[in-house]
């Protein structure tokens, strides 16, 4: 997503040199242009090859497939077109204030950038549905978590967001208002998705706010009650304690690990995105005054959340490293590879 932002001084050169309408261009310092690029580079190179990892490792080890991965890979799917549909158009954009791209794309790219952002909370929703449920009611995890219930909700992550994405943006329902600003700023070269008041808190509380809080609800939750069973656990004589947990112990470590992991995947996705929606709402109070590099500063951050997820995936998971392993190696090539096993004997 992205903010609309108050133009350039008029002293500044222009987008489109023989265009008489056209945006003024950000110059910036060769060494800060130098720098933002080889950062946005990076991070967009990152974000890309970090994610087709985990979309490789997860769609070719036979072992990984289990509903919890296969949500896994579609979100994956949705942070690795995030880097290749949105990003570096955004890098350009964001470093030289100009869009170079034509009218059209502009609006298709700020519908794919609404699109995959609010797709992939509402997938670190549906994850949480489902770590609630194996957590919290194990046994009935198999029954409730199936392959349909997956699928049904994969097709909510995309199918709405599509909807709201698109509707949005093509019907122009999110500049009604606004038009007074927009005209004063309008020139060739511009593309920003600007959002009236109601909008601004509209797009922010279904993208964000709502289904972020359900998954701060849910994992608290998780929490009390993983804490509930190791004081169950301490409070039963030793003999019987070290029988249980003998017992409980593969599954509890495995399921107490990816709960960590995908708390800490929401916490950063928060922490990532916090800001800038805040933003969304605050701006049009504030007749869009919002300094244009804050604006971008936030956006950038947002888009980091996409980064730092394999990231974590490579700290958390040991099938990951393995897989990644393999993956570099040319040992997922084998024949045999597909089937082999990425787990501990014990884990």
């Amino acid at each position: 997503m992205s903010l609309p932002y108050l133009r350039n001084p008029p002293e500044a050169q222009v987008c489109f040199p023989l265009v008489n309408t056209s945006c003024p261009r950000n110059e910036r310092p060769m060494p800060v242009v130098f720098a933002m690029y080889v950062v946005m580079t990076l991070a967009t190179g990152m974000t890309m090859l970090g994610n087709m990892a985990v979309i490789v490792s997860i769609a070719h080890f036979k072992q990984l497939h289990s509903p919890t991965n296969f949500l896994t890979l579609s979100m994956a799917t949705t942070d690795f077109l995030l880097s290749c549909v949105v990003m570096p158009f955004s890098m350009v954009r964001s470093i030289h204030s100009c869009w170079y791209f034509g009218d059209l794309f502009c609006k298709l790219h700020s519908c794919c950038d609404i699109l995959l952002c609010t797709t992939s909370i509402f997938h670190l929703c549906f994850i949480s549905v489902d770590r609630y449920y194996a957590v919290c009611e194990p046994l009935h995890y198999v029954t409730r978590i199936t392959v349909p219930v997956i699928e049904f909700f994969l097709l909510i992550s995309w199918s709405i967001p599509i909807f709201f994405a698109f509707g949005l943006v093509f019907s122009g329902l999110n500049i009604i208002g606004a038009e007074d600003f927009i005209a004063a700023i309008d020139c060739t070269g511009l593309c920003v998705l600007i959002f009236n008041k109601l909008w601004g808190v509209l797009v922010s509380f279904i993208s964000f706010f709502i289904p972020g809080t359900v998954m701060v609800g849910i994992y608290t939750h998780i929490f009390i009650v993983a804490r509930k069973h190791a004081k169950q656990i301490d409070t039963v004589p030793r003999t019987k304690q070290a029988d249980s947990e003998s017992r409980m112990k593969p599954t509890s470590k495995r399921e107490s690990k990816a709960t960590k992991t995908l708390s800490t995947v929401m916490g950063v996705f928060v922490v990532c995105w916090l800001p800038f929606f805040v933003l969304t709402i605050v701006d049009p109070f504030i007749d869009f005054t919002t300094p244009e590099d804050l604006c971008n500063v936030f956006l950038w951050l947002g888009y980091s959340n996409s980064t730092f997820n394999p990231i974590i995936y490579g700290m958390f998971y040991p099938w990951f490293r393995k897989a990644l392993r393999m993956l570099v190696t040319g040992k997922i090539f084998r024949p045999d590879s597909s089937t082999l096993s990425l787990f501990p004997a014990h884990s």
